[in-house]
């Protein structure tokens, strides 16, 4: 099967399944008859632009990108379980080992307020253009979580 194919059966099975790991969307590709390493799975999702959603019991599932919200995607919103503001800054807390994946959905996002991101294993340092908008982004997400 071609790549493209590939990538279009991948996006079905997530559309239709809810699935939490590479292994389990390798096993029901395996169900359609297609056999892939875990290295080429693992560059298809990322060229998919999966995203891992948490669901109301906390799991993690792969999910097909979405429209961003106002300020932060519904994707960056699942991860972020406190939020504080320091002038320009935001520092964001997340569950352990979440914060890396937090940054990347935020900087993939390429939002031209935030000038970037550092993380740690659960908090993430959110650097935006100026004070104003920090606090804008606060009250949404203050809002939200």
């Amino acid at each position: 099967m071609n790549k493209k194919n590939r990538h279009e059966l991948i996006k079905m099975i997530i559309s239709e399944n809810h699935v939490g790991t590479q292994e389990e969307i390798k096993v029901l590709l395996e169900d359609y008859g297609v056999s892939v390493t875990q290295a080429t799975l693992s560059r298809d999702l990322r060229e998919l632009s999966l995203l891992k959603l948490r669901d109301d019991e906390g799991k993690l599932y792969y999910s097909l990108s979405e429209a961003a919200s106002s300020h932060f995607s519904q994707a960056a919103r699942s991860y972020i379980r406190r939020v504080a503001r320091a002038g320009f800054m935001l520092v964001f807390h997340t569950e352990l080992g979440e914060a890396d994946v937090l940054a990347n959905i935020i900087d993939k996002d390429a939002n031209e307020n935030i000038l970037g991101t550092i993380a740690g294993a659960d908090t993430l340092l959110v650097v935006c253009k100026d004070e104003t908008i920090a606090s804008d982004y606060e009250k949404d997400l203050l809002a939200s979580i």
